[in-house]
């Protein structure tokens, strides 16, 4: 495997943690935790490598969601 390979590989594992965290945190559905994971800055600053964020516990990327994107809670 090559080094982009792996890189891919660790961001979908990366995604699928916080995507089921904020599920479990929130109490709602996967779809929905999708939802708001994927529309959110957050998700485009992992996608694109931006400050190392992608490196960060999933844990602390879903409190940092939380705190820096609170509207995106508002309809749960």
């Amino acid at each position: 495997m090559d080094e982009n390979v792996l890189e891919q590989v660790y961001q979908e594992k990366l995604e699928e943690r916080i995507i089921a965290q904020l599920a479990k945190e929130k109490a709602i559905p996967l779809e929905k935790a999708m939802h708001i994971y994927y529309g959110s800055e957050l998700a485009d600053k992992i996608h694109n490598g931006m400050e190392g964020i992608q490196y960060l516990d999933y844990r602390v990327l879903v409190q940092i969601l939380e705190e820096t994107e609170p509207n995106k809670f508002l309809s749960n």
